[in-house]
């Protein structure tokens, strides 16, 4: 019994050492291949048929076989263990393919996208001001969003930054698209939980059609119980679909230029609607009440919204 028990309390750690070893293997090849400078005139020398100098801080970058292989087991461990941020990161950026170039094309399209290009605004604790957000009046999307946050236990300090995208410019579409994943959430009123996740991955592919959403919503609901999937595919899986794909494209929102908006004034715009009503872990009232006494406090520090 004790070898049974050891077994199982040791299974998440080998599946974290063996993630961590799979996205170690690219940093040392690149490493090594930067270090490797063997000066020669001779044609027929196989070199490497990526550039190693990294385009942007955290740039890792990776030939088509490791890119291939970090895409192959970051998919085997992201559905071993969705809790792995860094491995959803990674598949989500090796499966991209030409669908980051079309989302920039959406954002080049729109006034408001071509905006964020140019600034490439972050969302997280830093550049994004709470305390002030509570300020805002109920019923605007900023205080939404302080409520939402309240309401999941959840901060906008949990994006992995990006590595594996060759392009700086795509490389920061990808980022701002795991940045404004929370948004979304927001917007259309679910929770964090796999269930709703999964719901949301459908309406992200429908939405943005990036295919590591379509590979979580593929394989996600094998994770949930036969009573959840059935949900999932009656009632939310129509609704992420039909709304996803009917909105707007929401890569090209500049939500920081928003915070003051109303909230359903901006469903209304952008063509979203609620999902099927939810199950969430803490009541509506006690996120306010938190929201509120955030608004009571008064922001602490100025910051740049």
């Amino acid at each position: 019994m004790m070898i049974q028990s050891s077994s199982r309390l040791g299974a998440p750690c080998l599946r974290k050492s063996a993630g961590n070893q799979l996205l170690e293997a690219p940093k040392l090849i690149a490493t090594t291949q930067q270090r490797r400078r063997i000066p020669t005139t001779n044609p027929t020398i196989i070199t490497r048929s990526v550039a190693t100098k990294p385009a942007y801080e955290g740039h890792i970058p990776l030939n088509w076989f490791e890119n291939a292989f970090l895409a192959a087991g970051s998919a085997f461990m992201s559905l071993a263990d969705p809790r792995r941020g860094d491995m959803v990161a990674a598949l989500g950026e090796t499966t991209a393919g030409p669908s980051l170039p079309r989302l920039r094309d959406r954002m080049l399209e729109s006034p408001e996208g071509r905006q964020i290009l140019k600034d490439r605004p972050r969302v997280n604790s830093s550049t994004i001001n709470m305390d002030e957000l509570a300020q805002y009046p109920e019923g605007s999307f900023g205080r939404a969003y302080v409520t939402w946050l309240e309401r999941c236990g959840v901060t906008p300090d949990t994006r992995e930054p990006v590595h594996y995208i060759d392009d700086p410019e795509l490389a920061y579409v990808m980022q701002r698209y795991r940045e404004c994943h929370d948004f979304y959430h927001c917007i259309t009123n679910m929770p964090v939980s796999v269930e709703y996740e999964i719901a949301l991955k459908y309406f992200e592919f429908a939405n943005l059609g990036l295919p590591m959403t379509a590979l979580s919503a593929l394989f996600g609901p094998l994770r949930l119980t036969p009573q959840k999937r059935t949900r999932l595919f009656s009632e939310y899986v129509p609704w992420a679909l039909k709304c996803g794909g009917s909105a707007q494209s929401l890569i090209t929102v500049y939500w920081e230029k928003r915070w003051s908006q109303n909230v359903e004034e901006m469903k209304k715009e952008f063509g979203i609607w609620d999902a099927p009503p939810a199950r969430w872990s803490k009541p509506l009232s006690e996120a306010k009440a938190a929201a509120e006494k955030r608004r009571q406090q008064g922001p602490n520090t100025p910051n740049s919204l």
